[in-house]
């Protein structure tokens, strides 16, 4: 008979137990669905920046074009809403390090490499506010690529 009432009183403690566990469960569940989130937002950012620098470094027609670059970056990450393009660019520098102005007489001992580079910039809003943190947060991936000539 004792036994019997061991065994009642331990189920009212498994309870307590669960009610303490649960709610810190679900915060640990709902972080990491915020961390996988924020990743991908991350990775498809990044993304649309190789995209638009994939255009950029097909041939040095294509380096030229910052405004398809732009365009390319933007049709990439057209599921991000609010994704800026930062920057679309161009540049050349030498192969022996010194910097170069794109023009061909500039690396007179050296040869010149042509460089694209974008910039891409989102905005990630967390679904839930989390204490001490801000609910969106600015994201910005760059991606650069040489030309080949």
């Amino acid at each position: 008979m004792r036994v019997r009432n061991l065994h009642r009183d331990e189920d009212g403690a498994a309870m307590v137990e669960f009610a303490v566990f649960f709610p810190v469960f679900i915060l640990l569940l709902v972080g990491l669905i915020e961390i996988g989130r924020f990743a991908n937002f991350s990775i498809v950012v990044a993304d649309a920046a190789r995209a638009g620098v994939q255009y950029g470094a097909q041939n040095v027609i294509t380096a030229a074009d910052n405004a398809g670059m732009t365009s390319m970056a933007l049709a990439d990450g057209q599921n991000i809403s609010g994704l800026t393009v930062i920057s679309a660019t161009h540049y050349c520098q030498c192969s022996d390090g010194s910097a170069s102005t794109c023009l061909s007489s500039d690396c007179s001992l050296s040869h010149r490499i042509l460089w694209v580079k974008v910039t891409t910039q989102g905005q990630f809003a967390a679904l839930l506010g989390f204490p001490g943190l801000p609910g969106t947060f600015t994201v910005q991936q760059t991606a650069v690529r040489r030309v080949p000539e």
